[in-house]
Order: C-alpha cells, then sequence, then structure tokens
C-alpha cells in the first residue's frame, strides 16, 4: 500500500521560498501533519545535529506518525557542498554531511536522499572525472546507509538545478555505474514533468529502482493544483508494486494548511 507524507522545513533561510509544506517548529508541524491524515513526515534539517532526537522520537509516537526521509539539500544550500566539486576537501565535507545524516534518519529507519547535493558540472571540469567522483561517492555512502539497515535515494533534478542526472534512466545507470545495490531513486513529479517524456512510461522503465516519490504537481504547488496527469503516475507506481512513501514536497500553496488539506484530497483521489 502506497502512504501520505509530508514535507517539514526547518531551515528558516529558506522560509516562504522552498517547496516544503509545514515550517513551523516540530512540536507543531508534527501535530498538524497528524491531524491532516498524513502516514508520515519528511525532514528538511540544516544538519544531523540540528534536531533533538529523543524529542523527535516522542513527538512521533505521540502523534502516531512515521519519518519517511531526511534531505541533505541544506549542505548545498547553506555550506556549498556538493559531492562533484573539483575542490576534493569540498567532496570531503559533503560525504562527511551525508554521512551524519544517514546515521540520523536511520534512528528512524528513514533513508537519506541526494538531490541538489549531487552537484552541477561547470566548465573546466572533466564530466567523466566529476561522475567518477559522484559513482564512488555514492558507492560508499550507500555501503553506510546499508550497515544502518537504510537505503540510500538518490534524486533526479531538473536541467536548471543540474546537468548530472536529469531522467530516472540516467538515474538508474548511475546506481548501476556506482555499484550501489542500497541506492534507490527518488521519482519527483516536478522535475520528471520537465525532463521525462512520459511520467508513467519513466516510472514503468525504472520500476525495480524506485524507492521514494514526491507528490507535487507540474507548477511544484500541491498534487491538483497543477496540469500533471496524477492518476496516470498512480496507476504506473501501482503497475510496479510500490509500496513506498507519496510525499507532498511542494510549495505551502495558497498557506500550508490548505496545502495539506489538498494534498490529501488529491491522494486520497488517486493512490483510494
Amino acid at each position: 500500500m502506497i502512504k501520505s507524507c509530508v514535507t517539514i522545513s526547518l531551515v528558516a533561510p529558506l522560509r516562504d521560498v522552498g517547496p516544503w509544506i509545514y515550517w513551523d517548529a516540530l512540536q507543531t508541524s508534527i501535530p498538524k501533519a497528524a491531524g491532516a491524515g498524513f502516514d508520515a513526515v519528511e525532514l528538511f534539517t540544516a544538519s544531523a545535529e540540528a534536531v533533538n532526537r529523543d524529542e523527535l522520537t516522542g513527538l512521533l509516537a505521540e502523534n502516531n506518525i512515521k519519518l519517511a526521509a531526511v534531505g541533505t539539500g541544506a549542505g548545498r544550500v547553506l555550506h556549498g557542498l556538493t559531492l562533484t566539486s573539483p575542490d576534493e576537501a569540498v567532496r570531503q565535507k559533503a560525504a562527511e554531511y551525508i554521512g551524519r545524516m544517514i546515521d540520523f534518519g536511520a534512528v528512524f529507519a528513514a533513508p537519506a536522499i541526494i538531490g541538489s547535493m549531487q552537484g552541477r558540472i561547470d566548465k573546466g571540469t572533466d564530466r567523466g572525472r566529476a561522475l567518477e567522483w559522484l559513482y564512488s561517492a555514492l558507492g560508499r555512502l550507500g555501503g553506510r546507509a546499508a550497515d544502518e539497515g537504510v537505503a540510500l535515494i538518490l534524486e533526479p533534478l531538473n536541467r536548471y538545478e543540474t546537468n548530472i542526472v536529469n531522467t530516472l534512466q540516467a538515474g538508474v545507470e548511475v546506481i548501476k555505474a556506482c555499484g550501489g545495490e542500497n541506492v534507490t531513486l527518488l521519482a519527483d513529479f516536478f522535475h520528471m514533468n520537465i525532463e521525462e517524456k512520459s511520467i508513467p512510461r519513466a516510472i514503468l522503465s525504472a520500476a525495480d529502482c524506485i524507492g521514494h516519490v514526491h507528490f507535487v504537481d507540474s507548477n511544484r504547488r500541491p498534487a491538483g493544483f497543477g496540469h500533471i496527469d496524477l492518476s496516470a503516475a498512480a496507476a504506473a507506481l501501482r503497475d510496479i508494486n510500490y509500496e513506498g512513501y507519496a510525499s507532498a514536497e511542494a510549495l505551502p500553496h495558497p498557506d500550508p494548511d490548505a496545502a495539506a488539506a489538498q494534498t490529501i484530497a488529491a491522494f486520497a483521489k488517486v493512490f483510494g
């Protein structure tokens, strides 16, 4: 059974500009998520050390809700860290940052997501060499995640955010190249609407590799507020027997509570 999930961002500098539904402290956002009917939350935090684990454990238990995944993008947004930086020291710090996020999420059986921290290959950097850096890092980090009992999730992003992994098929090729049997893919409907010829066909082609879904519409507003054929995408996920989370990584339009309600309504409509 596909489960519902909603995003919470605790990174104040990105408030009102990033694609996350809830922005308030966990003491407020987790009860709201549970009250709205979500099965889990996906957490975007400044670092692994920025959240009190005991407090989070208590809030999840009190509200009967799970932690589905943790994002790592703040490593790039706040600190400029990527796994493909031409600076070896930066790459090392990026891997260490992600490693700590893997450890943090694993306490809650939640995988870490690598999206923007894959980086971007700039002019002057050999693409083949940059890809080798990425493959090596994903292999090591995937192994670390496996040791912790969780997966590692790689998110293909649209061409305006990266020039490395833009489609699910490109993600499949990266997983094969890095030898990361524990590395899965995130199918984000917003990015797929830009890069894929067909969202359902892309899902079917990457069937064995999809480990997480971002349930969002074409304009990055909540599902149902754009033009993506959500029913067709949902049917493809059912066809591949996907049983993970459909997480609302979307702009809080028109406001967080309304965005959450819209997402739950759309989820119920297409996933039943």
